[in-house]
């Protein structure tokens, strides 16, 4: 049995969608749709609801779908079982990343792990957050590496580490000379955010309003990269964890201001519930917890 057939059906089941599933095995909609119906000619019996959308499971999609779980859990099982009796430690371990946990940092920590075990290799990809989360719920990824992580009935949420956030704008700015600020002086500012869909621009949202406090947003973007580059343009300021403009202000680019009371980022890692870790995921793991704390 083609396990990659099951983790694509995996992946339909948890997109509700045949196009993006497709996608995200770099396979057309067209084959996605074929490898489908094939199943549904040998079942004999339909797998999708297609007069829903977006489209949904039939009973008997369901079924199968708990089927594909189990015999990709037991081949993890059995993966990692084999590598304890072997005594190795080898493999790949796939990571999704959101492209805020820091470049820089990941590539170190790839650095650290084949040292460590250079039978093993870490493979990461970097993903808007919902993205993350379908790539761990569809067996792409092993571990997911998100902020504000939440658990859902498949996957299980664990905290890791906690930034705090500080006023970021350019040097020149009226309050680039400040060491410390309070809320309260953000009143009427022009303020690069974040899409309202992500969660960290709900918490900032929240912190204001929590200390009265009303902004001008002026321009808004899905990643910190793109607001880093509107501040460092002049367009206004920010609220970033500071692990994420601690180089920018090191090279004189940006300037980060103290905030108190600061808000704070809490990064945390996904993983399926009841996952099976090979012994390379589990080494893996233990080099996150030694990188618990912010830099």
């Amino acid at each position: 049995m083609d396990t990659a057939h099951l983790r694509l059906f995996i992946d339909i089941a948890h997109t509700r969608s045949l196009s993006r599933a497709a996608a995200n095995h770099g396979i057309s909609q067209s084959a996605a749709t074929q490898h489908v119906q094939e199943l549904e000619r040998r079942f004999g019996t339909s797998l999708l609801d297609r007069s829903r959308r977006p489209i949904r499971l039939t009973a008997a999609g369901q079924l199968y779908y708990e089927f594909c779980r189990d015999v990709l859990r037991r081949e993890q099982e059995f993966s990692a079982a084999l590598q304890q009796l072997k005594g190795t430690l080898e493999g790949v371990v796939r990571v999704a990343a959101i492209y805020s946990v820091g470049l820089s940092e990941m590539a170190g920590m790839q650095e650290e792990f084949a040292r460590r075990h250079p039978g093993a290799r870490l493979e990461v990809e970097y993903l808007r957050p919902e993205k993350v989360y379908e790539a761990v719920a569809g067996g792409h990824a092993d571990l997911g590496l998100v902020s504000y992580a939440e658990s859902t009935r498949q996957i299980q949420a664990r905290p890791w580490r906690m930034e705090p956030m500080v006023v970021t704008v350019v040097p020149g700015h009226p309050l680039s000379a400040r060491s410390l600020l309070q809320p309260a002086d953000l009143g009427g500012a022009a303020m690069v955010a974040f899409d309202q869909d992500l969660p960290i621009r709900r918490h900032l949202d929240q912190f204001l309003r929590e200390h009265g406090v009303t902004v001008n947003i002026v321009m808004h973007f899905d990643n910190i990269p793109a607001v880093k580059e509107a501040v460092a343009a002049g367009a206004g300021l920010s609220i970033l964890p500071w692990p994420m403009v601690r180089e920018e202000v090191r090279q004189g680019r940006l300037a980060a201001i103290r905030l108190e009371p600061a808000p704070v980022r809490p990064l945390g890692i996904i993983h399926l519930r009841r996952k099976k870790f090979s012994p390379a995921a589990l080494a893996f793991l233990q080099l996150l917890e030694t990188r618990r704390e912010a830099a």
